[in-house]
């Protein structure tokens, strides 16, 4: 199957102990973690800035420490998405955007990743879908966004009508409670956005039970990774692709980005 546009893979986060040996040389800095990094990987996804807007001396040396092609993903806050929940957040989504804006050419998107809503928050998706609109309208057109959402029964053709509206990437993700991308792609018109984005999560809960310690892979996926690698594959015929592997996947992210790349060598 070839491809016609770029599938790039890369971690969710750079700043871990764990990987310092195993990926890391023995010796490097914590502050040197991010130039080591990208002698490896040409993007990455920050989770930090889910937590709080990093400050612009901080954004400013990711810029710094990272080569001309390096890419980053950032995770739009939890104030946002999670204890707002879109709503009456301007200040902080325009204080976040002008950290962002500090990477320049070297930001290529941010994920705005959303938890579960119970019916408290949410009573059903048109409920969510009155706030996420108007949101993404005043959303900025030089940063491009992402949107994921963690109740699976959402995941209709009118949420992605809405992110198709608004030139927003649907993010596919491979995590325990919710369908598999592969799945997803077959009832779904996937493609909203000028990418396609994915995540692979794992179970958190699950992995932890076996480990804490992320330096080495503890849960092989290897079958999963196979279908992912076909699934990038075929999102790729049309637009160009990232995927992102966090630690909780199989117990050491960079393993299993470099496991991915070399099965996707297997579609092209």
């Amino acid at each position: 199957m070839a491809t016609t546009h770029p599938i790039q893979i890369g971690c969710c986060g750079w700043s871990y102990d764990d990987w310092l040996g195993p990926f890391y040389p023995e010796g490097t800095r914590s502050g040197d973690y991010l130039t080591s990094y990208a002698q490896r990987f040409d993007l990455v996804e920050v989770d930090s800035t889910f937590y709080r807007t990093p400050s612009l001396k901080m954004v400013e040396g990711w810029h710094a420490k990272t080569p001309d092609h390096f890419r980053f993903s950032l995770k739009l806050p939890q104030v946002i998405t999670h204890e707002k929940m879109l709503r009456d957040c301007s200040e902080e989504r325009d204080g976040f955007l002008a950290a962002a804006r500090l990477l320049g050419e070297k930001l290529h998107s941010v994920c705005l990743q959303f938890g579960y809503f119970n019916k408290q928050k949410f009573p059903s998706l048109n409920a969510f879908l009155k706030v996420l609109d108007p949101f993404l309208a005043d959303w900025p057109d030089d940063v491009p966004a992402a949107v994921e959402i963690r109740n699976k029964n959402w995941l209709t053709p009118a949420f992605a009508d809405c992110l198709r509206r608004h030139n927003a990437a649907l993010v596919l993700v491979q995590q325990s409670w919710m369908p598999t991308p592969g799945d997803v792609m077959k009832k779904l018109d996937v493609f909203t956005g000028p990418f396609a984005y994915l995540r692979l999560l794992g179970d958190r809960d699950a992995i932890e039970k076996i480990t804490t310690t992320w330096n080495k892979v503890v849960v092989d996926r290897t079958d999963e990774l196979k279908r992912v690698a076909q699934a990038l594959t075929e999102l790729s015929i049309k637009v160009p692709v990232l995927a992102f592997v966090n630690n909780h996947y199989a117990g050491f992210g960079p393993e299993t980005a470099d496991t991915l790349r070399q099965l996707i060598k297997q579609y092209a």
